[in-house]
């Protein structure tokens, strides 16, 4: 999972791209980068850490340019290393850089293709990489001198053509303009918008709508699914579709877990989803535990907080705040190694025992993925004095790794994977576990009746997967590179090659 972001402006755009990537952090805390653009000109700086670390005040002046892109990282293909740091540039045909977020089914295949039929030269194991590269082959194969935005929408075109997967980009040309596009499900998110300022008309393709908002840019739209959106350095927008079936799928996990609150994707409110799913998930207590002892409801922060929040109202229960969480502590689920990931579980939270102390209490979460978290977490309430412990995850049982762009875990590491959910209950070591129903939560995001989104993408709960072509070949792949024995094993590529571009 990554966020990505380009900004075409009237004056230096390095503090914007900056800021969009302070609000796009919690897509990614392994990495950050920007390149800005400065006539034909490029400036770099990309490294591994969280934006605030990897830009200090002798970067940002470096970064000179009224065109630029950015990128936060988190890896789910590739080493984490700074190597594989973001943006990726190639420098023929014309310089293309390009920022990416999703993941591509068919990167092996495409790897063999660049290298032995486009004969182009791959530095690193990510599928970035991969993608800026059939992007360039495609433009360059139009053997144009000087490039205008039908050369750019037929390079996307193929690009559409060859890639499968989830996938956003942003990308630039240096001279000509930055661009956006998007699969042609739409699986990850990718919007623009523009901002009026006294020198002229700013532009600002972005992961998230938060971005736009925080740097007061206004939101024209969406990137439809297989849409290229084209902002040339004189201001010029351009649009076109360039897949040949396009049909909008969105990763329903972004609405459960990864986006902010303050966000609105594909014109759903990120915040009123997750308000729904509280409703839908009180409206299940009500059918199937009418007779529940619940005293209390607990979210586990902070994304919980407003579908717990819901479910107490609609239950008449009291809400209470449970747990404190450090901020300074990443995602749990996603580290690398189950050692690590358990020492982190009580530095990130911490109970406050009158909170607990001989209540009955029913703990709210977005979701149980390893369950590694959810055990200690229920450990923790009985530690505080809890009598009971109940368990309430706004989503259904994830029993399917995700292939297109979230790093979650290999299926056997999952604990719904091949349990039943009275068995996950046993496992966690709760009192009662309640999930929400797949249907249940469709409709929660989806707001019935009201939104142009048909179908989402849901694969981590029902093995559905939107593109296709994920076969059970290719997810015992995925699982030998995922699973925690190759991630503790899995060596960094050379952390100094990005040091002939990054020493300043």
């Amino acid at each position: 999972m990554c966020g990505i972001v380009g900004i075409v402006g009237k004056t230096p755009v390095n503090q914007s791209l900056y800021d969009a990537l302070l609000v796009l952090q919690h897509r990614g805390q392994d990495a950050a980068g920007i390149i800005t653009c400065e006539g034909d000109k490029l400036h770099l700086r990309k490294d591994k850490g969280l934006a605030r670390d990897v830009f200090q005040t002798r970067h940002m002046l470096r970064l000179l340019g009224n065109i630029g892109v950015g990128h936060v990282r988190y890896p789910t293909a590739g080493a984490s290393s700074s190597a594989e740091s973001q943006p990726f540039y190639v420098n023929s045909p014309y310089g293309i850089v390009l920022a990416h977020n999703g993941n591509l089914t068919n990167a092996e295949e495409l790897k063999h293709d660049l290298i032995v039929d486009d004969l182009r030269h791959l530095n690193t194991e990510s599928d970035s990489e991969i993608l800026l590269n059939i992007f360039a082959h495609e433009l360059q194969i139009q053997g144009k001198l000087r490039i205008d935005e039908q050369d750019i929408f037929r390079a996307v075109a193929g690009v559409h053509r060859r890639c499968r997967g989830g996938y956003a980009a942003v990308a630039m040309i240096p001279g000509f303009g930055v661009f956006g596009f998007r699969d042609p499900h739409g699986i990850r998110p990718l919007v623009y918008g523009r901002r009026e300022t006294a020198e002229g008309t700013e532009y600002m393709i972005a992961s998230e709508s938060v971005a736009l908002d925080s740097n007061g840019f206004q939101i024209i739209a969406d990137v439809a699914p297989g849409e290229a959106v084209l902002i040339t350095v004189d201001g010029e927008l351009h649009t076109r579709q360039c897949a040949a079936s396009p049909a909008l799928s969105p990763c329903i996990f972004e609405f459960v877990y990864f986006a902010r609150p303050d966000s609105i994707i594909d014109n759903i409110s990120v915040h009123k989803a997750r308000s729904r799913m509280g409703k839908k998930l009180a409206a299940k207590i009500k059918r199937e535990w009418s007779s529940h002892d619940i005293d209390v409801v607990i979210p586990i922060p902070d994304t919980s907080r407003t579908a717990a929040l819901q479910l107490a109202n609609h239950l008449g229960l009291s809400y209470a705040e449970g747990f404190i969480k450090n901020r300074y502590i990443g995602r749990t689920f996603i580290m690398p190694g189950q050692k690590v990931r358990k020492k982190s579980v009580r530095q990130k939270l911490n109970a406050i025992d009158l909170e607990f102390r001989k209540k009955n209490v029913l703990l709210v979460d977005d979701s149980i993925v390893r369950g590694t978290t959810s055990r200690q977490i229920i450990q923790m309430a009985r530690d505080a004095g809890a009598n009971r412990v109940y368990f309430a995850s706004a989503a259904p049982p994830v029993r399917y790794p995700n292939v297109y762009g979230i790093d979650m875990p290999a299926a056997s590491e999952l604990i719904a994977s091949g349990r039943t959910e009275e068995e996950v209950g046993r496992e966690l070591g709760t009192d009662g576990l309640i999930f929400q129903d797949l249907p249940d939560l469709i409709e929660a995001v989806q707001k019935k009746g009201k939104s142009h989104v048909q179908r989402f993408d849901t694969a981590v709960f029902d093995g559905v997967y939107v593109t296709g072509d994920v076969t059970p070949e290719y997810l015992q792949a995925l699982e030998a590179r995922r699973n925690d024995a190759a991630k503790e094993t899995r060596l960094p590529t050379n952390e100094s090659a990005i040091d002939l571009h990054n020493d300043y």
